[in-house]
This record gives structure tokens, C-alpha cells and sequence, in this order.
């Protein structure tokens, strides 16, 4: 059965059934009458109806209305508009339980969402292809493999076997191992080392286990051995009579695992041996007097050797670590050096430590003093004297402050071989010096080791940090090949800033607060911060086993730090107001806590924040690829 529709503002489409009927849309005609009507009909349709129109235009107005009252019982008439110039439409019959309005503010909604998705889409593809462009220009198709090569055997991309890639200015234990990790890679290094002489330093004696375990990382383990080191198994803590022993962590490594303590000097000549058994690896005596710049580039340094003539060298790398004294790194970072105290460095001989294989901290006045073996027959001490007069060691002074206010201090069972030691006289200084990192990015230039960063060394941290950096360095040079464009290569080692930051802050930072928790104050805040300090450690568990993973560089994480230090603040807080709080307890607690924040804080600022603790949010953090790790 066929009805024909007419009304100047409704369209229509026939609601399919599919047990009794189909439906088809049919053309839309203009009435006679009305200049634009809409014509529409609906059919019906099955196999044996038949089409019946309506005559007149009076019965069909009536007949329409009716029908349409039946047939749009229980849908919704929508008016749509056709894609033709006419003005014919159609009316969409949709069943209501199904029907989905469409408010306006969600169809604004929507094409905010797509608009908001296409740019996003649109940033991402453009940093995606920009980090593509980056890689491809620093990661040349034929990189270094790590395992394709021998030791000392060196190849490059243009085919080129002149020249030097890396110059090394020092041969420390940053220089030495710098220059063997990088000759293994296949690098051709340039070494220039002031005095090739065996060092004879106080300092740079105590190796850390997390610092051994990145010695392993850069095949430099057997150095420890053959010079008579000693095997350091953790701390312990000496406090007015009371002691507590704090091990190393070592449950989960090799049993091969330790702190390592050893005479510097012996360490780093084993170090400088092994380099020079690279043929890649040049090992020479001068002293570098400069560094050759060339429009904004490092292109080398100016050397006298030993017999003072002078030489150039040039080289797309230059890589200072000339130590804690060097003349070179004003132009490559922004030097704050401070100096918080000095060593005093004795050697006793012939005694034994109240706990073996540990290195001992006793909280004195007025500040630390350490003791450590240094060989199977001579312990290391080190006694810090704040500031930066010291008593005269010429006149005597020196001997009389030792034995008149540092002796009583000292454990019994030390105390005959110390005052022994001073007797001798062989008694040597070195100041303590703490300098945070704040580079000047400069192509063709990199600062490491303590020409680049200082911490006390109250914790013995340094050589960790240097040995880190340098695993950093070695990941991210693997894949590059050609080092000759100074401007690249230059942003492309900012990350190498950013990727050390975790590790050496944590050690860093560290090494600055206990310093200042250690030390004697007679701000009664302080000193109780002191002695929550030592009460907390002797806790034993997490709460000696957090701060000395810390310590010793196996969980070099800062946020662990932050917590653990102000753990110890509300550990002395407690104290004070248990079993019965009052005003004067409480107010020492405020302070306390003050003085915490005043510790820590300012040391963390001057590593940087963000550095520091989000790093991932630092642009220069994707700079480099991820590289794997060999171990």
C-alpha cells in the first residue's frame, strides 16, 4: 500500500520492519498550490499490496494528518535537509528508545576534542621527526660496537687513521681510567699528565663498593689488586664513649663486592699502566698552560713538556680532569669553590682497628675524625680541623693541638700508635674542598673529576662519582663515530650533565649535610640533630641499612636521601618531647627541624632541584639514545 505525504515542512522516511514490510524512500515533487512543497511518500511495501493514491488535496491534507498520528505513534520525526540546490527534504521516523539527541555544546565538545587531538598529533610527529633527525646525525649506520672490537684496535667512518680523538689533560684516577675506558672503545687518547710520578696524597684512599662495582663496569677491577688494598666492609660510628658498626649492604653482589681502601698513589699508577697498554692510548708528561679556542670551539691545548719546550695539540674532544687544583676549568664552568675545614693526615702503623675491615668516624669536638686501613699494616687518619688557619706545623703547634685536644678523643685502643704517629712527624695537610657542578656547555670541551665537582670527603665519595661519570661518558659516545663537529657533539653532551645528576647529588649532598651533622655546634639544636643522628643509625635495619646504601653508592637515589635525613630530624623531635613534652622541648624541636631544612636545603639548591630530582623534565635529558649496557 503506497500513501503520498504532502506538507511544506516535513520530509519522511519509512521505518523498515523486518517481519511484515520493507521501506524506500521516494523522490520529493513540488505541489502545484504551494510554490515549495514537500512532496513525500511512503510505501509500504510487500508482495501482494497494491499503490492507491489519494485524489484531492483536501482529503489527502485530512487522510495525511491521520495517518501520520498512527504512523508516528511511538517515533520521532527529525527534518533533514538534501544535499541538492532545491529545497526538498525528507523526515527521518526514528524509534524514540533509540533516538540520540545531539546537544550543541557536545557537537562543540567534539570538534574541540578532534582539533585538540590533530595538534597534538601534529607536535608529536614533529618532535618524533626531529629526535629521528637528531639520531640519524649522531648515529652513523656503521657505530661502534662494543664487541667488535679488540683492545686498542681503532676505526672510523671516513677511513681516516690520523690525528687524535679525545686529550685527556690529567691522568688521575678520573684521567687514567678515562683514557683506558675510551682506548678500549677504540678512541684514539692523547693523555697529558703534569708528574707521572707515583702521587703521595691523604685523600682518594677509600673506594666506596659502589664505585668498585663501576671499576667491574669499565674492566678496571684488577687495579685494586697487587698494591695491597684492603677490604672495606662498612662503618662504624664512635659518640662519647658508645659505638655502633654499620655494614655495607652486600646480601645481593658477589662476594667479591667491598669498599676498597689502598695508598692512592698505588692505585693510580696500576690505572696508568693499564692505559698505556692500549696502542691507541698516548701517555705523555707536560703541563697544559691553556686551552686552544678557535671562534667559541675548543680545538686543543698549548703544553710545555718536562723540558720545557711547548707543543700544541688538537683534537675534536678535550676532556679536563687535572684535579681539584686545576688552572682550566674557569672557562668551561662557573667555579664556587668553598673550603670548609682541612685534613690533618697521619699514618699509624702497627695497630689494630676496634672493628676490623671497617673504616671508623668518631663524632668529635669539633669535628670528625676518620681512621681507615690503607694497607695490612697502616691505618689512614685523618683529622678534620674546621676552617681554614691551621695550627703551624714548623714551630710545633700542629703537634701540641693533636695531642692536647684531639687524643682524648681518640679510642683506646688507637691512642698509643696516634700519639706515636704525631711523634714522628710526618704530618700532613690538605684542605677540604666542596665545589658544585655549574658547567658552561662549550663545544669541543668536557670538565670530570674534581675539576668539575667537589664534595667533602668526610664520606668518601669522590672516586665513585668520578667512576660514574665516566660509565656515562662511555654510553654515550659509543655510537658516535666522528667527533669533528664541535657545535653537535657540544649539545649533544649536555645530557651527559643531566644523566650524572642522580648519582653524584645523592653522594654530593650527602657528604655535606653529615659533615655539618657531625660536626659539634653549641647551637642546642644542633646537637641534638647530633646525637638523633647516631641514636637513628644505631637503630640498626632500614634505618642504618637506608643511609648507608646511600652512603656507599649502591642506592644513590635523593628522594631515599631527603627522606631519611628528615626521618632523623622527627627522630630527634621525638625524642625531645617523650615521655612529656614542654615549651622549652618544644621550641628546641621547631629549631631542630629549622635546622634541618637549613642544612640540607641549600645544599640541594646549589646541585639543582630540578636537575636533581626531575630530571626527565630537562630537554637535554633526550639527547642522547638509550644505549645498553654491556654488564
Amino acid at each position: 500500500m503506497s500513501h503520498s505525504l504532502t506538507h511544506p515542512h516535513l520530509y519522511a522516511i519509512a521505518y523498515q520492519n523486518q517481519h511484515h514490510h520493507r521501506s524506500a524512500l521516494t523522490a520529493l515533487d513540488k505541489s502545484k498550490d504551494n510554490p515549495h512543497p514537500l512532496t513525500v511518500s511512503l510505501v509500504l511495501a510487500n508482495k501482494s499490496s497494491t499503490s492507491t493514491s489519494i485524489p484531492t488535496r483536501s482529503t489527502r491534507t485530512t487522510n495525511t494528518t491521520k495517518k501520520l498520528e498512527r504512523i508516528t505513534k511511538g517515533f520521532i520525526l527529525i527534518p533533514t535537509h538534501s544535499s541538492s540546490s532545491s529545497s526538498s527534504g525528507s523526515l527521518c521516523f526514528v524509534p524514540k528508545k533509540i533516538m540520540v539527541v545531539i546537544d550543541q555544546h557536545l557537537l562543540w565538545t567534539f570538534f574541540a576534542s578532534l582539533f585538540g587531538f590533530v595538534l597534538l598529533y601534529i607536535i608529536r610527529r614533529n618532535h618524533n621527526a626531529n629526535y629521528r633527525k637528531l639520531k640519524k646525525k649522531y648515529s652513523p649506520q656503521q657505530c661502534v660496537d662494543n664487541n667488535s672490537f679488540t683492545d686498542g684496535e681503532f676505526r672510523r667512518v671516513n677511513g681516516s687513521d690520523s690525528g687524535t680523538d679525545v686529550i685527556v689533560v690529567g691522568a688521575g684516577v678520573a684521567g687514567a681510567a678515562l683514557a683506558y675506558t675510551l682506548g678500549k672503545d677504540g678512541r684514539r687518547v692523547h693523555v697529558i699528565e703534569r708528574d707521572l710520578t707515583e702521587p703521595d696524597r691523604i685523600v682518594g684512599e677509600l673506594l666506596q663498593p659502589g664505585g668498585y662495582l663501576k671499576l667491574v663496569e669499565l674492566d678496571l677491577e684488577d687495579c685494586v689488586e697487587e698494591i695491597d688494598a684492603q677490604r672495606v666492609l662498612g662503618y662504624a660510628l664512635f659518640k662519647e664513649g658508645k659505638n655502633t658498626k654499620l655494614s655495607y649492604p652486600l646480601e645481593k653482589f658477589h662476594s667479591d663486592v667491598s669498599g676498597k681502601s689502598f695508598h692512592n698513589g698505588r692505585f693510580i699508577q696500576r690505572m696508568r699502566e693499564k692505559a698505556t697498554t692500549l696502542s691507541n692510548v698516548k701517555l705523555e708528561q707536560g703541563t697544559v698552560t691553556s686551552l686552544l679556542e678557535e671562534y667559541g670551539t675548543i680545538r686543543g691545548v698549548q703544553y710545555k713538556t718536562k723540558d720545557g719546550q711547548e707543543h700544541t695539540a688538537y683534537a675534536p674532544l678535550t676532556i679536563v680532569c687535572d684535579g681539584c687544583f686545576s688552572n682550566l676549568r674557569r672557562t668551561l664552568c662557573n667555579p664556587k669553590v668553598d673550603m670548609p675545614s682541612c685534613f690533618v693526615g697521619l699514618v699509624l702503623e702497627n695497630c689494630q682497628l676496634p672493628f676490623a675491615n671497617h673504616g671508623h668516624v668518631i663524632l668529635a669536638d669539633p669535628s670528625p675524625i676518620l681512621f681507615y686501613p690503607i694497607s695490612s699494616t697502616e691505618v689512614r687518619c685523618l683529622v678534620d680541623v674546621p676552617g681554614q688557619k691551621l695550627p703551624s706545623i714548623a714551630n710545633g703547634e700542629m703537634a701540641k693541638y693533636l695531642k692536647t685536644m684531639v687524643s682524648p678523643q681518640i679510642p683506646p685502643e688507637l691512642h698509643d700508635a696516634f700519639v706515636s704517629a704525631i711523634d714522628k712527624g710526618n704530618i700532613r695537610t690538605m684542605p677540604n674542598r666542596s665545589m658544585p657542578a655549574d658547567p658552561h656547555p662549550t663545544p669541543g670541551a668536557l670538565l670530570m673529576g674534581d675539576a668539575f665537582n667537589m664534595r667533602h670527603p668526610l664520606t668518601g665519595g669522590g672516586m665513585t662519582v668520578a667512576l660514574s661519570d665516566i660509565v656515562v661518558l662511555r654510553d654515550l659516545l659509543k655510537p658516535l663515530h666522528d667527533l669533528n663537529d664541535a657545535a653537535s657533539l657540544s649539545r649533544y653532551l649536555e645530557s651527559f650533565y643531566t644523566l650524572r645528576k642522580p648519582v653524584a647529588c645523592t653522594i654530593n649532598t650527602l657528604a655535606g649535610a653529615l659533615y655539618k651533622v657531625f660536626s659539634a655546634s653549641p647551637d642546642q639544636a644542633r646537637k641534638e640533630m647530633r646525637q638523633a643522628c647516631f641514636d637513628y643509625l644505631s637503630l640498626g635495619g632500614i634505618f642504618s641499612t637506608g643511609p648507608i646504601a646511600l652512603l656507599s653508592g649502591l642506592n644513590p637515589h635523593p628522594l631515599s636521601l631527603v627522606l631519611h635525613f628528615f626521618a632523623v630530624a622527627i627522630y630527634g623531635v621525638g625524642r625531645l618531647l617523650l615521655p612529656f613534652p614542654s615549651p622549652q622541648r618544644l621550641w628546641i624541636g621547631a629549631r631542630l627541624i629549622w635546622s634541618a631544612a637549613g642544612i640540607i636545603f641549600p645544599i640541594i639548591k646549589a646541585e639543582g632541584v630540578r636537575q636533581m630530582f626531575f630530571p626527565a623534565t630537562v630537554p637535554a635529558y633526550y639527547r642522547a639514545p638509550s644505549v645498553k649496557s654491556d654488564i
